[in-house]
């Protein structure tokens, strides 16, 4: 069965020698294996993954935040991970960010990837579009940051800390949105409308599994500590 990821430590990921891992994969690959199907993992961007869905690409994608709209085009699981929202920054952060509103009055530049959960929170915390740097892919955005072309780059903090533990020689640091700004954000596998029969399945085998012994372990491989883990459970 395909399954569509992000390169997105510590989501998804490839190790040096070629291997797709990351707690989102390891998890896909242990309901799929319940299920008793096989499991291929494709790369895929942002942009491609729920319309892939729609034209039987894959069956199945990497967590996603299950917002009102992207409901209209897919089905999601129950939760598989919650999680606040950061700012990769320079290292020090010498703008003294401190999440959205503070980088929307610092009128700073804050590269987003197109069409994610953090790119409209920009927007609603008051950032204008000249000041956006608008990319497909974290590496890209990133890079951006670390190359001078952006100030900030929003995304889900634990991608940020996962990016720079597997890129410690980068210069940048990571500043955790407050949730007095943006709350913690539950995020979901993503299936195609017309595979609820499928949906259904997996979430049952989460719903045994999330919270166990096993899945604490597995995910504490990927730097998830057990409070995060209680908030799913």
């Amino acid at each position: 069965m395909k399954f569509a990821y992000l390169t997105e430590p510590p989501f998804n990921y490839r190790e040096a020698d070629g291997t797709v891992t990351g707690c989102d994969v390891e998890l896909a690959r242990h309901v799929l294996g319940e299920l008793g199907e096989t499991f291929e993992a494709v790369e895929a961007e942002f942009a491609e993954l729920l319309p892939g869905l729609g034209r039987g690409r894959w069956r199945m994608t990497t967590g996603l935040f299950a917002t009102s709209e992207r409901k209209k085009h897919a089905l999601f699981s129950r939760p598989i991970w919650a999680l606040p929202d950061g700012l990769l920054v320079a290292k020090g952060n010498p703008l003294g960010l401190t999440g959205y509103r503070s980088s929307a009055t610092a009128r700073i530049r804050i590269a987003v990837i197109r069409d994610q959960v953090q790119h409209r929170a920009a927007l609603d915390f008051g950032v204008t579009d000249d000041r956006l740097v608008i990319r497909d892919t974290y590496e890209q955005a990133a890079a951006a940051v670390a190359a001078g072309k952006a100030d900030a780059y929003a995304s889900v903090a634990r991608a940020h800390t996962g990016h720079l533990t597997r890129r410690p020689e980068l210069e940048l640091d990571v500043v955790t949105v407050p949730a007095s700004e943006k709350q913690a954000a539950l995020g979901s596998f993503g299936f195609s409308l017309h595979d609820a029969a499928l949906c259904r399945s997996i979430d049952a085998i989460l719903d045994r599994f999330i919270g166990t012994t096993e899945h604490r372990l597995m995910m504490t491989r990927f730097g998830f500590n057990d409070a995060e883990i209680d908030l799913l459970t």
